[in-house]
């Protein structure tokens, strides 16, 4: 069965070649939607183990497999903290493994101004809390007011936990009994770093690009010396 891993940070598009150069486990939604767009409809396994991130790559990750015309099964095999929550209430069945948990909390930003621009950012922050209970709705099946509670006090779910309040359909090994909790945090790399990095990507391009137009000419220059001789 195909399997797509939501592994480490919810990052955007533009920032996967950064954390792929360095190494860092991370998912964004071209790297789900690469997976889907090569299948044809069969079912798939979704395995998440990620403290979450960008709440919109976040977002239309759920959304493609919402989309998807085949079964999707979610096996939360660490965390599934924050984003990487939202996602994992795309699954048709969702399972966790007994030694996981879930995390529910509040949208998180920065912000600068003065008072208007923190207020209208305020109001964003808790509009977007409400689209995000709407996933959780649909598979819990809990009111509204109930979840953006939950949210407000950043609610850690055990395995027994998460099944009773919905989120989860099953929990995985049902012999075994351990409970661990994961406090991961959801930083992902900052904005300057990506643009070093990108930069630095740029001016090796630009210097191999310079280097292999002077060798260019360097060949050239030696085929006009054997003619003229």
């Amino acid at each position: 069965m195909p399997k797509i891993q939501i592994n480490g940070v919810i990052i955007p598009n533009s920032y996967q070649d950064i954390y792929d150069w360095f190494g860092i486990d991370a998912t964004s939604p071209v790297k789900v939607n690469g997976v889907l767009n090569g299948l044809t409809g069969e079912n798939v396994d979704v395995e998440i183990n990620s403290p979450g991130g960008d709440v919109f790559s976040g977002s239309e990750i759920y959304t493609a497999l919402k989309a998807y015309q085949g079964n999707v099964t979610v096996k939360i095999v660490g965390v599934a903290a924050s984003a990487a929550s939202i996602i994992a209430m795309a699954g048709d069945k969702v399972l966790i493994s007994p030694t996981a948990q879930i995390m529910i909390h509040n949208v998180q930003s920065g912000a600068s101004g003065d008072y208007r621009d923190m207020q209208k950012q305020a109001d964003v922050l808790e509009n977007y809390n409400k689209s995000m209970a709407n996933a959780y709705m649909l598979k819990t099946g809990m009111a509204q007011d109930k979840l953006l509670e939950l949210m407000n006090q950043e609610t850690w779910m055990s395995a027994p936990q998460a099944k009773e309040l919905g989120f989860a359909d099953e929990i995985m090994f049902d012999n075994e009994n351990k409970l661990v909790a994961s406090s991961s945090p959801a930083a992902m790399l900052p904005l300057e770093v990506i643009n070093k990095v990108r930069n630095l990507f740029h001016d090796k391009k630009i210097k191999d690009q310079k280097e292999a137009l002077a060798e260019k000419e360097r060949l050239e220059l030696l085929k006009l010396r054997g003619k003229a001789i």
